[in-house]
């Protein structure tokens, strides 16, 4: 079997010699071109695996020949050398569909990694990757299948992704799926929410920490990025991360390396970067709370996840879906939808989309008496049912969904439920009776508040 085929194009022979040796000691072929004419008459010559390409050239520019490439060649990886801190060229070259970039002067590390990622691209059929991607974000509406197009498309590059959309409509799954569909499929997929971590721990939670540090640093300890090495980092609620951390945050994408806290020396680090917030990031630049520079070296490239309003048709299809998942969860048959259920169901707003379906049908499936749930089990807000064909949303204030209500309804039903069981003396079916609630709808409730 032949060795992979890479194409190398650059004027300057130190980087084209470092570029092949580095190559060969990967048992990878390489053609090389000093300018943009030879390259084209090579890719007539040739098949390739990979292209390396320098963004300034004696006859053109590094950055036109990468579109033209992603016309003709699609399928092929083309990764840009650029001069050391020029990160604009980098990010617009992302944006113009290069796998990814490497900075002068050229890190051996930097480079296997590249390459051994981009060696990873198998040539799938967008069809399969769709059906892959169809089994996991479920629903046949065109905004749900362009949606899995863009993420098939977009777990073929490093380019980092934004992927932005109201609280509850998928954003992780997205993330999860760009991962799993690309070359850094069998490395960790490591998720972070950023709102969650005190400021004072951020630093060592993303970059690991020497003992000896800071109080309590008993042991050597890796961060995030130690443990997402390889695979891919995904920051969630990214809006949420001080400032003094998004400084460090950026340099650390950049360089592609970081420092412990404590530590002396910087290790190379290989993540892929996808980020994430319910919030308008654009705004938050606007308002001084996030920084300008960082945002544009995230948002590199912005997908969009549609609210579950957008996609009224799908709801069906996923309400059995997660019922289904719910009922097996917690050791039950599966219940029917009576229509008027369904009916229901497809003309509410879901201020909280996805997430909140999943809430409602969580709860229904408790309090359901019987094998089929009715428009009255689901409980809706009737404030928030909506006309289908003229579509209302209510005042955003009166859209958010409440945890500390959550919170304060368990409370409640854990209270209740108590009393019942202590006043029949732990007898869970006169308990049931006794609160108006089926046996299996007991049962439930008593597994969800830990009340067993």
């Amino acid at each position: 079997m032949s060795n992979p085929q890479a194409l190398v194009i650059d004027d300057e022979p130190d980087i084209l010699e470092l570029i092949m040796m580095t190559l060969a000691g990967m048992s990878i072929d390489c053609v090389t071109a000093e300018n943009l004419a030879q390259a084209e008459q090579a890719l007539k010559q040739h098949k390739f695996d990979l292209c390396l390409t320098d963004m300034r050239l004696p006859d053109g520019n590094g950055l036109d020949f990468v579109k033209k490439l992603q016309q003709r060649h699609p399928e092929l990886p083309v990764a840009v050398i650029t001069a050391h801190g020029n990160i604009d060229v980098a990010v617009q070259a992302l944006k113009s569909g290069a796998f990814d970039f490497v900075s002068k002067p050229v890190k051996l590390r930097v480079l296997r990694d590249l390459v051994s990622t981009a060696m990873k691209l198998s040539p799938v059929k967008p069809a399969i990757k769709e059906r892959r991607s169809r089994d996991r974000l479920l629903g046949e509406t065109e905004v749900i299948k362009t949606l899995r197009g863009k993420i098939s498309k977009l777990a073929r590059s490093q380019a980092p992704v934004y992927i932005s959309g109201e609280s509850g409509t998928g954003k992780e799954l997205v993330a999860r799926l760009i991962h799993e569909l690309g070359p850094r499929a069998d490395k960790p997929f490591i998720a972070v929410n950023c709102g969650a971590i005190p400021t004072e721990l951020v630093e060592s939670e993303f970059f690991g920490h020497k003992k000896g540090a800071f109080t309590g640093a008993i042991s050597d300890q890796e961060g995030l990025f130690q443990a997402a090495d390889g695979g891919t980092l995904f920051l969630d609620e990214v809006a949420d991360l001080p400032l003094m951390m998004q400084v460090k945050l950026l340099r650390a994408i950049q360089e592609k390396s970081i420092r412990p806290v404590g530590g002396h020396e910087e290790s190379n680090v290989d993540v892929r970067i996808l980020s994430a917030t319910h919030k308008n990031l654009a705004d938050c630049v606007r308002e001084g709370t996030f920084r300008e520079d960082l945002f544009y070296r995230l948002n590199v490239i912005e997908l969009l996840v549609p609210p579950l309003r957008q996609r009224q048709a799908d709801i069906p299809l996923l309400a059995e879906h997660i019922l289904q998942q719910v009922a097996k969860k917690n050791g039950v048959d599966k219940p029917s939808f009576a229509s008027s259920a369904l009916a229901a169901l497809k003309i509410y707003v879901f201020p909280g989309n996805v997430r909140e379906l999943e809430n409602i049908l969580e709860r229904a499936l408790t309090w359901v008496d019987g094998d089929i749930i009715s428009a009255d089990d689901l409980m809706l807000p009737e404030t928030k049912l909506v006309v289908k064909s003229e579509l209302k949303l209510v005042a955003n204030s009166d859209l958010s969904v409440d945890n500390d209500l959550e919170s304060q309804l368990e409370d409640q039903e854990r209270q209740l439920i108590t009393q019942a069981l202590e006043a029949t003396r732990w007898n869970k079916t006169a308990a049931a009776k006794k609160l108006g609630i089926s046996f299996r709808a007991l049962r439930y409730k008593l597994k969800k508040l830990n009340l067993e």
